[in-house]
């Protein structure tokens, strides 16, 4: 309740009387009974049921306010997103059937099959689900949105897609089939490895091989990753080529967007680097056009983790791409200071000098 008793009206010095008897709100005088409070020095009946009342109209009063906010408040919200579907139809309108030129940020909604028939990546849970390649792990993580891609630049999607989609217009659907040189590569036999039972655990924390199963090698600073295809004659034969490779792959493309909002180019880099789209809102970011100076300030729940290739690729990105607005990235680490409690030496020394000082008070009180 945010009224006081002195809010209502003609009570006067009747507020102290009715805090003495522990009527010390609005809501406990609107449920006190009227004997009650007539048994209370100087209140009689008509007071105590004009005071009653005056109470219970204040707590209706204030829940009309609150509902009257909170109309107003779903009121405010919906008009925002009316405005801002407005927004993005005036945007799709001006888009449509224009062609998208180098350099331009865009959104393209995919569906990805295997020369087989097999999808293996949508831009969406619905059709993710369709498919039967829905993961609910993959989806918490952004998996099944559409791909942010800088248009003619590499590195976002592979050559074949890349050389596709500076061919299109927004909006424009396609389809395409992308051969194994401009899509996972050719396979390479160069890439299949045979390694010894007895190696092969040494290099796999003790663990047999199992057909089928993920096997990570670490030589020199560089990971591999492979699968474990055969066990054959004590050897263990493990395949480093993309899965895919050596494939046709077969394409469904929509550009459904150009993401032209400064900060939004920002949060697509930091989710295109693994950020988790639900924690970008949490990296607090602060641009200074008079030095071309973006600050990034880490979140606590980040701290803590290596995140030293993610911060090095965001600002290579960041102005590789976008160094007509940015010079420096800046990242901001807050190490807020822990109290550290007293050593036992240090609160015996406390205790000792307490002491002491109450001798000398009561030598100077003697005196």
């Amino acid at each position: 309740m945010s009224q006081k008793l002195e809010d209502i009206k003609g009570l006067g010095k009747k507020v102290d009387i009715l805090k003495e008897a522990g009527i010390d709100s609005v809501e406990k005088l609107a449920n006190s009974k009227l004997e009650d409070l007539i048994e209370l020095k100087g209140i009689g009946k008509s007071t105590a049921e004009k005071i009653i009342e005056s109470a219970k109209e204040l707590i209706q009063q204030e829940v009309k306010v609150g509902e009257t906010a909170l109309i107003e408040k779903k009121e405010d919200e919906e008009k925002k997103i009316q405005e801002e579907v407005i927004k993005l139809e005036q945007k799709k309108n001006r888009l449509q059937g224009m062609k998208v030129e180098d350099g331009d940020f865009v959104l393209v909604k995919i569906t990805a099959r295997t020369q087989k028939g097999q999808i293996f990546r949508v831009s969406s849970e619905d059709d993710a689900k369709k498919a039967g390649i829905y993961d609910e792990k993959e989806a918490k993580k952004g998996y099944y949105t559409p791909e942010f891609v800088i248009v003619g630049k590499p590195g976002f999607v592979n050559e074949g897609l890349t050389e596709t989609i500076k061919e299109m217009s927004f909006f424009e659907k396609k389809s395409v089939r992308i051969p194994p040189t401009k899509a996972f590569g050719k396979r390479d036999p160069q890439k299949i490895e045979r390694i010894g039972i007895a190696k092969f655990r040494r290099l796999n924390e003790g663990k047999n091989p199992e057909i089928g199963k993920e096997f990570i090698k670490q030589t020199q600073g560089q990971t591999q990753r492979g699968i474990v295809t055969n066990i054959v004659q004590g050897r263990v034969i493990v395949d480093y080529n993309h899965p895919l490779a050596g494939q046709n792959i077969d394409y469904n493309l929509e550009i459904i967007d150009k993401i032209e909002d400064f900060n939004e180019k920002i949060e697509y880099f930091m989710i295109n680097k693994g950020i988790p789209k639900e924690n970008v809102s949490d990296f607090q970011v602060s641009y200074i056009p008079k030095s071309k100076t973006l600050e990034i300030t880490i979140p606590k729940m980040f701290l803590f983790q290596n995140l030293t290739y993610v911060k090095f690729g965001l600002a290579m990105d960041l102005q590789t791409y976008m160094g007509n607005e940015l010079d420096d990235i800046k990242f901001i680490e807050i190490y807020e200071k822990i109290p550290i409690p007293a050593t036992p030496s240090e609160s015996v020394m406390k205790k000792v000098e307490e002491f002491n000082k109450e001798q000398e008070n009561k030598e100077e009180s003697k005196e």
